[in-house]
């Protein structure tokens, strides 16, 4: 509990300040709450004694004065207690939304500079659900917490030197009932500490789950398996729902003995000042003052428990997040570096995928140092100038994708190096290396923004005509200007609302625009239909000249034309050269091209 409200404290960095300024105005908050109730009761007896003294003649010897004053006094409190608890929100309600917003960036930076094995190993359901419940639980609950606890427990002891000073013995009665109070606060923060990462896992799993269910519903459509793929769904919701009921069962108990504990030490207060003043050692007014009092003494404190419960929620919250903002950045010494040359050198690399204990897949860098799982490239080596086009073919699982994602450095080798413009690529940060490659992929993504934010995404600072340009030399122009909104249209999450050839050209269009000197494509034109198919190869010519090219393709007419062909095979180079000499060598080329030549030249007889 204690290591949970320094790791809060620490979190508020630059705002410490504010927050310990909130916990001196949260104590003048709860005091000046309490002091009208303590007016009121001292008038009550003032006004009860001289009743019991006035005489017949005399009338009472209360002082009419008093009760405009004090009438006058509570009013000024009332006034005080909303205007310090007003000072006190000002203060720190706005540090958590200032402090996850930062975090939010932060992650974004950090999931920015991880490889591509961490998604592939931490399920999106995983990530979100830090990014969105723990963050969110921070948020909410942060601040808000350690100012209940510490506010609440620093306004109890000023409550107490006070009534040290009238009566010891009702003081004593406070303290124990305070400290009674705390050990089921600590049983309340045990329970929580120790159920809370499973109440975590839970949440993660129930994210997952619907996140899974949403992307296979076009699949459960197909198959008629809807029941089925529920399943997951529901046992990741009553696991949910099993564990949150553990939890508040098991809170429950602990949280009603701290509550018992406050409100008997109330009743004691109450009877001991009672017995006091009984005893002739209190006056009527100071007996009164205390019997009102003692029933919101511990109001500072009731609200703790709730806090303790929380604490480790927070604690778990706040392991996840650090975990996401402190990953194992892949270009954690990575260096700006500005390249003059752009060639492209394999030095006998090795990778392989590791796969994870729940059967992802997730690629292994120098800092995961592991070799199970499945090997994809074994010693392989070759040499792209700058300025030449490559083809990469191969059959399916060779491992040419995995070379263009290498080059990128979506992963990290785990034997050998790769090399860009002489420099081992391991030397870059992501951005200094990222920004002198353009990339099209035959599985299109694009986001849920607008056609052209979507086209500059590589360059925000482009203008409007750069990017009509680009999108024209792509050829998605025409049809762009045909959609309702135009270049303001905004597509659904992933290109949804595009057909595959639309949301290839517009992905081609983002590339032109980047204008990198190095340019991978993965099937560019996998998706497009054979009408457009020509004008896209025209525009794929322009993007491509005078730059370092690597094309993974299966049409001839795509590849035939390159300056050198990489056939991959069981991982490795098995075949280099250009079109006319691998067509000379008996191998996988020669039959990969008899087999295109086939599928390509087939007719309707």
């Amino acid at each position: 509990m204690f290591k949970t409200l320094k790791r809060i404290i620490d979190w508020c960095g630059e705002f410490k300040g504010k927050l310990y300024a909130g916990f001196v105005l949260s104590f003048f908050s709860h005091l000046f709450a309490a002091m009208p109730v303590m007016v009121a009761a001292y008038t009550i007896g003032l006004l009860l004694t001289s009743a019991r003294e006035g005489n017949a003649m005399n009338g009472m010897v209360f002082d009419k004065k008093w009760a405009g004053i004090s009438f006058v006094v509570i009013a000024l409190l009332v006034i005080l207690r909303f205007f310090f608890d007003y000072m006190r929100s000002r203060f720190q309600e706005a540090i958590s939304y200032e402090l996850v917003a930062k975090d939010r960036l932060a992650i974004g930076d950090a999931l920015k500079r991880v490889s591509l094995g961490y998604f592939q190993k931490n399920s999106t359901g995983d990530i979100l659900n830090s990014i969105t419940t723990g963050l969110n639980t921070l948020e909410n609950m942060g601040i808000r917490m350690i100012d209940n606890f510490v506010g609440g427990y620093l306004n109890f002891h000023v409550i107490f030197l006070c009534l040290l000073v009238f009566s010891p013995l009702t003081a004593l009665i406070a303290l124990a009932g305070a400290a009674v109070s705390f050990l089921f606060l600590l049983l309340v923060s045990k329970h929580s500490v120790r159920n809370a990462p499973r109440e975590a896992e839970a949440g993660r799993k129930l994210s997952g789950a619907v996140l899974e269910y949403a992307r296979g519903l076009p699949t459960v459509k197909s198959f008629g398996q809807g029941g089925a793929s529920v399943q997951s769904m529901k046992e990741a919701a009553r696991e949910n729902r099993d564990i949150r009921l553990k939890i508040e069962y098991g809170f429950t108990p602990a949280n009603c003995g701290h509550l018992l504990a406050l409100k008997t030490a109330s009743v004691f207060l109450a009877a001991a000042a009672c017995f006091l003043c009984l005893a002739g050692s209190m006056e009527m007014p100071v007996m009164l003052m205390f019997v009102f009092f003692s029933f919101g003494i511990f109001g500072s404190l009731e609200p703790v428990s709730d806090s303790a419960h929380v604490l480790g929620i927070i604690n778990t919250a706040m392991d996840q997040i650090g975990a996401l903002k402190e990953g194992n950045y892949i270009d954690r010494d990575g260096k700006d570096i500005v390249l003059s040359d752009f060639g492209i050198e394999f030095c006998h690399v090795d990778f392989g995928y590791e796969v994870s204990p729940t059967g992802r897949e997730g690629g292994l860098g120098r800092e995961e140092g592991n070799d199970a799982g499945r090997t994809v490239l074994k010693d392989v080596s070759f040499t792209i100038p700058e300025k030449t086009s490559t083809a990469i073919v191969g059959p399916s699982g060779s491992g040419k994708t995995t070379i263009c994602n290498l080059i990128a450095r979506f992963y990290d080798v785990q034997a050998g190096s790769i090399r860009v413009g002489g420099h081992d690529v391991r030397e870059f940060t992501c951005d200094s290396l990222l920004k002198n490659i353009s990339m099209v992929f035959q599985n299109v993504y694009l986001f849920h923004d607008t056609i052209r934010n979507n086209i500059c995404f590589g360059r925000p600072d482009a203008t409007e005509e750069e990017v009509i340009a680009a999108a024209k030399a792509a050829r998605c122009h025409d049809f762009i200007v045909s959609l309702p909104r135009g270049y303001d249209t905004v597509v659904g999450e992933g290109g949804g609302t595009l057909s595959g050839g639309e949301k290839q050209r517009i992905s081609i269009a983002r590339a032109m625009l980047k204008d990198a000197p190095i340019v991978i494509l993965d099937e560019a034109t996998a998706s497009i239909d054979p009408e457009n198919e020509h004008l896209i190869q025209e525009a794929i010519s322009e993007l491509t000249r005078g730059k370092t090219i690597i094309t993974i393709a299966h049409r001839l007419a795509t590849i035939e034309n390159a300056d050198q062909i990489l056939v991959t095979r069981g991982g490795t180079v098995a075949q280099k050269g250009t079109h006319k000499e691998l067509l000379e060598q008996e191998g996988t080329y020669r039959e990969f091209v008899r087999i295109r030549e086939q599928a390509e030249g087939w007719q309707i007889q």
